[in-house]
């Protein structure tokens, strides 16, 4: 098992998270493949070690705050330590505008993507808090940018039908800022990653961007040196406005 560093990403069995995983391990991290169907989990895994022996699977599942707690016990006793830990984990279900979304789905958009994400970083902070340099990697996107919502001529203002998980990455960000100010006087760096328009079982592959495209942002943030930023929304280009 490589000492150096433990990363641990959640919802990892596929899509963005499988080749984020896929490249942490490359770097010579110890990846935890943070997964809640073991069978599912354990292809990704299998698929994964063909090229980097140092992945394991960590079952989890984010909505459910007692998986979490089982789960940072796992890793503390298998690993003994957390250097990384990406929030990749989320569903985009009942789409609508303001004025028709379910709020029904937007309970269980906010129960994993928000609580769930919540709840994991709870469960993990102690570990993370141990490390040298420890990353939190928050995935959001730029649909949950108030500022670009709020220009008229943006694209982003014009996806109104996916408010109810807009509204869940937006309160990602507000809670990736207000963690990240929490935390500036220790070693825990949080940022949030905006890897686009990826296509993935969340959209239907309908995204134009690929896999290890969308994964390029979440990967240099998890491996941002000690004068990286924090409190920060990024994409490929550069800051996202808030």
């Amino acid at each position: 098992m490589n000492q150096e560093k433990v990363a641990l990403v959640t919802g990892a069995n596929k899509g963005i998270g499988r080749e984020t995983a896929r490249r942490l391990a490359e770097l010579g991290m110890t990846v935890l493949v943070g997964a809640r169907d073991r069978e599912r989990g354990e292809s990704a895994v299998r698929s994964l070690c063909a090229t980097s022996a140092d992945v394991h699977l960590v079952l989890l599942d984010v909505a459910d705050e007692a998986s979490a707690a089982r789960a940072a016990a796992d890793v503390a006793q298998r690993f003994g330590r957390l250097d990384v830990l990406v929030n990749n984990a989320a569903i985009a279900i009942g789409s609508g505008p303001p004025s028709e979304q379910s709020v029904a789905a937007m309970r269980e958009l906010f129960a994993t993507n928000l609580f769930g994400t919540v709840a994991v970083t709870q469960a993990f902070l102690p570990l993370l808090e141990k490390a040298a340099a420890a990353r939190i990697v928050n995935v959001s996107t730029s649909l949950g940018s108030l500022q670009l919502s709020a220009d008229p001529d943006a694209p982003v203002a014009r996806e109104s039908a996916l408010f109810g998980y807009a509204a869940s990455k937006a309160a990602i960000n507000a809670f990736t800022v207000r963690l990240a100010n929490e935390l500036r006087a220790k070693n825990v760096k949080v940022n949030s990653a905006c890897p686009g328009f990826v296509a993935t079982d969340l959209n239907q592959h309908r995204g134009p961007r690929t896999v290890e495209q969308g994964a390029e942002i979440i990967v240099r943030l998890a491996t941002l040196p000690d004068d990286g930023p924090t409190a920060g929304f990024f994409n490929d280009a550069g800051a996202v406005p808030w």
